[in-house]
């Protein structure tokens, strides 16, 4: 004897909790910076954020690698490349576009921005000195 499954609809909880599962995906963002001719540091301030650019939902950095938390320094050497990720919150999947925002409320804090949105949502990025 066969035994049909019975399919109730789903209640709007567990329709929210599904898309709030779905955008608490990662985005990866993989940096590639050049020193200028003088020895200089680097690092990353806490305050860094993906930027929904529609929206303006903001994803919080979560990780770091191969780079300082502020108020430390990464020391590079003149005309040195450095790479480093940077992992961050996701963000709702009708983003299209993003910024790479780093909002330290003082000169030259860096800014990528209209990052297209891909299906991997792994991305490189240039940090211009």
């Amino acid at each position: 004897m066969l035994k049909a499954a019975l399919e109730l609809p789903e209640t709007s909880v567990e329709l929210e909790r599904k898309t709030i599962l779905l955008e608490r995906s990662q985005i990866y963002v993989h940096c590639h910076f050049t020193n200028g001719p003088a020895e200089s540091g680097i690092r990353i301030w806490k305050t860094t954020f993906v930027v929904d650019r529609a929206s303006g939902v903001r994803g919080e950095l979560l990780h770091a690698e191969n780079i300082s938390y502020a108020p430390q320094w990464t020391w590079l050497p003149p005309n040195k490349s450095h790479q480093f990720l940077l992992i961050f919150a996701g963000l709702p999947s009708a983003c299209t576009k993003f910024d790479l925002v780093e909002d330290i409320g003082e000169p030259n804090g860096f800014f990528v921005g209209n990052i297209l949105r891909n299906t991997t949502d792994v991305y490189h990025v240039t940090i211009e000195s």
